[in-house]
């Protein structure tokens, strides 16, 4: 098995602690309300949300996949880390055999804060994941982010 690591960091005018609530906590609730054109829903399958949960995504008609599952590895509350690792889906293809995920929010000194994500493609054999697909997974995370951040913003209220 081969891993392609990819790292990125973003400041986000939104305190950490109502990105991690609306992005993480929430997400199951918030994100299919803010992306009804992708996300048809997200359900806790297995646990309560917590560490050890499954969350299954299920994408709309119109959408290149039908659902993703993700098992949350670790979930610190208190220091807005979330781990977890994309186990099951058509996501995934035939090349995959999962895709970690490390997801930090920290306070900037303006109360915005930085945004610091991971992400590891544990490839099938030694596959090679192409740039263009991890391009096109980060850019697809960076646009999730930006809807909530313009949520947030636009309902100050919401999350705090």
């Amino acid at each position: 098995m081969g891993v392609t690591s990819i790292s990125q960091e973003f400041l986000c005018p939104i305190a950490p602690s109502r990105m991690f609530k609306a992005l993480i906590i929430d997400s199951k609730n918030l994100i299919p309300k803010l992306l009804p054109q992708f996300i048809a829903s997200v359900e806790v399958t297995q646990g309560d949300g917590g560490a050890g949960s499954i969350e299954q995504v299920n994408f709309t008609e119109g959408s290149h996949f039908k659902y993703v599952k993700h098992r949350i590895d670790e979930l610190d509350q208190d220091n807005f880390v979330c781990k977890y690792t994309m186990i099951e889906g058509d996501a995934l293809g035939d090349k995959l055999e999962s895709i970690a995920y490390e997801v930090k929010f920290e306070a900037a000194s303006d109360g915005s804060s930085i945004c610091k994500m991971t992400s590891n493609y544990n490839t099938i054999g030694e596959f090679e994941v192409k740039e263009e697909e991890i391009i096109a997974g980060k850019n697809s995370a960076m646009g999730i982010y930006k809807v909530v951040e313009a949520y947030l913003l636009e309902n100050p209220h919401v999350y705090s």
